[in-house]
């Protein structure tokens, strides 16, 4: 019932199809850097933290320790140079995902979601 109500954002990569993941998360939870397919976030409600890195630059971090984790101990002893490009999404704010490029997440508040990769 929800999709049959959800109008996705019209963006689209011609020859893929789209897979939804939804989600919903409390406050200072998040996933740490991965990498995938091509796709997008769309923020409901709440407000989600975006850390990103282009494929030829793997971020600093350790696979078993969280994202806000990685914010306290790690981020704050990166060099300017060595800081990924990041962003806020808030309510009705989409972020285009490219593929394969690294980035991790943190729920600043609950939140809702939906992921849609292009596949």
């Amino acid at each position: 019932p929800l999709f049959q109500q959800y109008v996705p954002p019209p963006f689209r990569i011609p020859g893929t199809s789209l897979a939804y993941s939804f989600g919903i998360a409390g406050s200072g939870s998040g996933v740490p850097f991965h990498w995938h397919g091509p796709g997008f976030s769309e923020v409901i409600f709440g407000r989600k933290r975006w850390f990103l890195y282009p494929p030829d630059k793997t971020p600093h971090f350790h696979p078993n320790e969280t994202t806000l984790a990685w914010l306290q101990h790690t981020y704050p002893m990166l060099s300017p140079a060595e800081r990924p490009l990041e962003c806020t999404l808030r309510p009705r704010e989409v972020l285009y995902f490219p593929d394969r490029w690294w980035h991790a997440t943190l729920n600043l508040d609950t939140s809702v979601f939906i992921s849609t990769f292009l596949g």
